[in-house]
């Protein structure tokens, strides 16, 4: 069964013509009696009955015919919102992202809005808790996160964006200022200040596990919720932070110093994940857009 197979039944339903049929849909009148004959023979019933003189709608023919009209004007529908978003037009995505790698995704929603001003884009902090009801439970239409946050699932599909180094962020009169590096032993000598477990759990646990693996032993001062408490206890001089490069960019110019950590492989992959079941009509085109940014295993954060 098509749409054509269709729009020649519902003709001929209307006009009981197979002439008048075959002038309305751009066909000859025996493509509209082959039409017809492919339907009786698919649905194994008499459509019409047909007569020299004659064309008449059969039970069986009466029945299906709203149901034709219904499949082909949700077609019609689906195909005007199709249209609308193809030229920018209206809708609505919910975006959760993960608060240490802001970035990435915040160039491709400004990208994403550039292009189709009438989709209108919620932004929502990630809640670490529960991250598979977040993805497949409706809350979130796509959502950006470190690859290990992702809990296993076969409904959930993923797509690899970017990946961030750790960074070193403190006091600019701190005593590593001017320095243009710092090794990890150097590091666990430090008071640090860090994002909570539960706030942010795959930076923390990739924080103690490098340390572990150099057996080192950090001097944790606090740990904080938020990304502005975590900040200001840097610039309170109460220890120094350490974040994806990306988040580093975002402290005040000037006001802070950031290393990189020499002697240590600090990479950080970081997806966009949705539910497979996802009936968003304007989530195709988003995921267009990240994929246009995304670098895989090339590394960076592709700004």
């Amino acid at each position: 069964m098509d749409i054509q197979q269709l729009n020649c039944f519902i003709s001929v339903a209307q006009t009981l013509n197979f002439s008048e049929a075959a002038r309305r849909n751009y066909v000859s009148q025996s493509t509209v009696s082959r039409y017809i004959s492919d339907l009786e023979k698919e649905f194994g019933v008499q459509l019409f009955t047909r007569s020299h003189r004659d064309v008449l709608l059969t039970h069986e023919g009466k029945t299906l015919l709203p149901y034709a009209l219904e499949m082909i004007a949700t077609l019609g529908k689906a195909k005007k919102v199709i249209d609308k978003l193809q030229n920018g037009g209206t809708g609505k995505l919910s975006v959760g992202c993960d608060v240490t790698s802001p970035l990435f995704p915040s160039r491709c929603i400004a990208d994403f809005t550039a292009k189709y001003s009438g989709i209108s884009v919620e932004l929502k902090k990630l809640d670490a808790a529960d991250r598979s009801a977040a993805i497949t439970g409706g809350e979130f239409d796509y959502c950006f996160m470190p690859r290990d946050m992702v809990p296993e699932s076969s409904g959930i599909e993923t797509v690899v964006t970017h990946t961030e180094s750790l960074v070193v962020v403190s006091s600019a009169e701190s005593p590593l200022k001017g320095r243009k590096s710092i090794s990890l032993s150097e590091l666990a000598a430090q008071r640090l200040v860090l994002l909570s477990e539960s706030s942010a759990p795959i930076l923390y646990m990739e924080i103690m596990d490098m340390m572990r693996t150099f057996h080192l032993t950090p001097v944790i001062d606090s740990t904080y919720d938020e990304l502005i408490e975590l900040y200001m206890a840097v610039l309170s001089h109460m220890g120094a932070a350490i974040v994806p490069q990306s988040l580093a960019e975002m402290t005040a110019p000037g006001k802070t110093a950031v290393l990189p950590i020499d002697d240590a492989d600090t990479g950080i992959a970081y997806v966009m994940a949705w539910s497979k079941t996802l009936s968003n009509p304007v989530g195709g085109l988003f995921v267009e857009t990240v994929r246009q940014y995304a670098l895989g295993d090339d590394g960076g954060y592709g700004l």
